[in-house]
């Protein structure tokens, strides 16, 4: 494989981090080279880079849009930190490779009590973390508590370490009202006990989400708040190195639990923005796996010797957010006017090819609970300047756009998307100012309330309602997740309602009475669920690309 600079730069520091190891297990080194000696050496360095690219080992490239933001799994939202930790970092549940069934992971097995209060798991046995230190009962019970209780020593509070989904999905935080879980057992070395102070009818939904991987307490203890720059689990693949924006490299697990996995000796995570120059990359052999194909080339792609299309299910969001909480997006019935404004079925035409449906609800079809009752806004300029005088707006107004820099699933030319809304809003008598920031401060920035308008999406996790609907609006995750600082008591109470509900039928209800409220309040504008479209070329085999959008690579190899 004939690799990028960035790629030979990456294998590079590889390199060098296994000439600093000494038997630790493959411990992680970011030292680098010093100056002098990198230009003295560069052109052995681009030899042995180049020698590790044609020895004939598995090397796997991963080319995304954006880079991750955090590689602690519990302390980001991000997708594409998520695609990176699941090989690193496992958790006691996961998922089929292509549905939301579940399956044992480092638990082998689990009970629970009839009540829904306990649940106890049975954990494999012989099982190592990446820094040669045993995985047991106690390594489970300190990664829950660090991210319950923001006073734990590894919480890294301090530090600004915010576990937003675990208090989304565990409803709170140690101390706190809807906090459920109530207490975590060590029975002995191999089984853990759970006690719930009230039912979460998800609750095993939830531990196989990547998000709660669990990290060594050694690294814990070694790495601090660099934990999130040095991340060391139980998973198929280990960490070597991480060089921002450009490419992030694991490298196999000799000692992993499961025989004969994984069967590629590397994994590179490179980052190349623009949705064109990865299928370039592609194309020429430089990559083997891209995310974010433009729906356009899909059909070129299927028609291609030597490449594969492959598509996830329809299991996100993309949507334009408003801070409701900023002027003058705090009227509704602004928020009302933009709705109407937008040209939703014009941007799934342009921009997909076909892979998206337009959308009226924060759920995508299909889901628990998912209310076809509700009323969409539909595409109408004319109501839209009616609702902005009634606002006071009659003379127009003027806003700032914030737009996504990286592509995702749920949007994959989010440049061009930004520019149709723009126009539909000037049709409006809106004048919408562009924003643009790299991605780790986009997330940052909107997450603080920088914003005004901006774009966004959201893929589901584990298969529930609650995960789309509380952590995007619930009002306890306004400053995380909930970048549209939207509060609604009733709609808040919905969900709590929902969370605690073990049968269906009542959850169904209770998520379809949320959504008729939430498209009253309009914090959004819906705008599609997609079909993501990716490619591979025709050496990958094994790759099954999961809902989530973030699938194991240990099945995977290259054929020659």
């Amino acid at each position: 494989m004939k690799l990028r600079m960035s790629l030979l730069a990456a294998l590079l520091i590889f390199l060098l981090a296994l000439a600093a190891c000494s038997g630790d297990g493959g411990a992680n080194t970011n030292d680098a080279p010093d100056t002098d000696a990198e230009e003295t050496e560069a052109g052995e360095e681009d030899a042995e880079a180049e020698e590790a690219a044609t020895s004939g080992d598995q090397v796997l490239v991963f080319a995304r849009g954006g880079d991750s933001e955090s590689l602690d799994p519990g302390s980001t939202t991000d997708g594409e930190s998520s695609r990176v930790t699941k090989q690193v970092l496992e958790g006691l549940l996961t998922f089929e490779e292509d549905s939301f069934d579940l399956l044992p992971g480092l638990a082998h097995d689990w009970e629970v009590s009839d009540d829904g209060l306990s649940y106890t798991f049975y954990l494999e046995e012989g099982v190592t973390f990446h820094d040669g230190t045993d995985f047991n009962a106690e390594a489970v019970k300190v990664n829950f508590e660090r991210w319950a209780d923001p006073e734990h020593e590894y919480a890294f509070s301090d530090d600004g370490y915010v576990y937003s989904m675990y208090g989304t999905m565990f409803g709170g935080f140690k101390g706190e009202e809807g906090h459920v879980i109530e207490e975590i057992n060590v029975v002995n070395d191999h089984e853990i006990e759970f006690i719930l102070n009230q039912p979460l009818g998800f609750f095993l939904q939830n531990l196989g989400m990547s998000y709660f991987g669990l990290t060594s307490p050694a690294a814990l203890e070694e790495y601090g708040p660099e934990i999130n720059e040095n991340p060391v689990g139980t998973g198929p693949f280990k960490f070597v190195s991480w060089t921002k924006d450009d490419a992030i490299v694991l490298e196999k697990f000799e000692d992993y639990r499961v025989d004969g996995l994984p069967k590629l000796d590397r994994v590179i995570f490179e980052v190349i923005p623009d949705n064109a120059a990865r299928l370039i990359a592609l194309r020429s052999g430089e990559i083997d796996i891209m995310d974010g194909l433009n729906p356009d080339d899909a059909a070129g792609v299927e028609a291609e010797d030597g490449l594969e299309l492959l598509t996830r299910s329809e299991n996100n969001i993309g949507y334009l957010g408003f801070n409701t909480q900023s002027e003058p997006l705090d009227d509704v019935e602004v928020r009302h006017a933009i709705n109407y404004a937008i040209d939703k079925q014009a941007i799934a035409d342009a921009l997909y090819a076909g892979y998206a449906t337009t959308a009226k609800n924060p759920l995508p079809p299909g889901y628990l609970g998912y209310n076809d009752d509700v009323e969409a806004y539909e595409y109408n300029p004319d109501r839209a300047k009616e609702l902005l005088a009634e606002a006071g707006f009659e003379d127009g107004m003027e806003i700032e756009l914030w737009t996504m820099p990286v592509a995702r699933p749920y949007m994959p030319d989010p440049e061009t998307v930004a520019q149709i809304i723009q126009s539909n809003l000037a049709d409006v008598g809106v004048t919408a100012n562009i924003v643009r920031e790299e991605w780790a401060p986009y997330l940052e920035k909107t997450a603080q309330g920088e914003h005004q308008l901006y774009m966004l999406g959201w893929s589901g996790t584990n298969g529930d309602p609650d995960y789309f609907l509380s952590s995007l609006l619930h009002g306890s995750n306004v400053g995380s997740s909930n970048r549209e600082f939207y509060q609604n008591d009733e709609v808040d109470e919905l969900l709590d309602a929902a969370k605690r509900a073990i049968d269906q039928d009542e959850r169904a209800d209770l998520y379809a009475q949320a959504q008729e409220l939430i498209s009253q309040d309009s914090p959004m504008v819906t705008l599609v669920h997609s079909t993501p479209v990716m490619a591979t070329t025709s050496k990958v085999q094994n790759y099954v690309p999961h809902p989530s959008t973030s699938e194991s690579l240990a099945e995977v190899e290259l054929s020659e």
